[in-house]
């Protein structure tokens, strides 16, 4: 049995909601176990996360950058790093923001640089944007156009669970492709 976490910082929910549709998204592959873990939870114990064979990483987009919270467990993570704990293992990103753009694309960039300074190998998004094949822009998978990891748009004051439904298919798209890469580079 192979297992992911999902990590994650969710102020207002969006961002945790996404990591449940991406769960989903990991669950519907075989031999895999996900878990959804808060960020807020692993700070002082960063190394939780060495079980795990892929680490999913999530941050509403604040400011053109990732959430404090996860920030700090980003930090944590040094000792880690020294170690190379992380090294071999898949990784991916996927952030939220109130605007189409919003700067997600540098959030995930700081992902993508803290995975690769811990030797983890990154997993993008493949998803080819639905809206170009006719698809209602607001029912497209990859509606954001984003390659480097998932992106998804919530509301400025908007339900957690309020969501097109592209970002929707586009997370639970998003966790299967991960899951098979996963499936596929451990064996299944």
């Amino acid at each position: 049995m192979k297992t992911v976490a999902i990590i994650y910082y969710s102020r207002q929910g969006h961002t945790q909601f996404i990591a449940q549709q991406i769960q989903i998204g990991v669950l519907s592959q075989k031999n895999i176990k996900v878990d959804l873990l808060n960020a807020e939870h692993l700070i002082e114990n960063p190394e939780i996360l060495i079980q795990y064979d892929g680490l999913i990483w999530g941050s509403p987009t604040y400011l053109g950058g990732v959430s404090s919270k996860l920030k700090q467990l980003m930090d944590a993570t040094g000792p880690l790093w020294k170690k190379q704990s992380f090294k071999g293992k898949l990784a991916a990103g996927f952030t939220v923001s109130s605007l189409p753009a919003g700067d997600k694309q540098s959030t995930l960039i700081s992902l993508f640089t803290f995975c690769m300074q811990h030797g983890m190998l990154w997993i993008g998004n493949p998803i080819l944007p639905e809206q170009h094949q006719g698809v209602p822009y607001a029912e497209a998978a990859n509606r954001l156009g984003s390659w480097s990891g998932l992106m998804a748009q919530a509301e400025h004051g908007s339900s957690p669970d309020r969501f097109d439904e592209g970002d929707i298919k586009t997370a639970r798209l998003f966790g299967n492709n991960f899951a098979m890469t996963l499936n596929a580079y451990l064996g299944v």
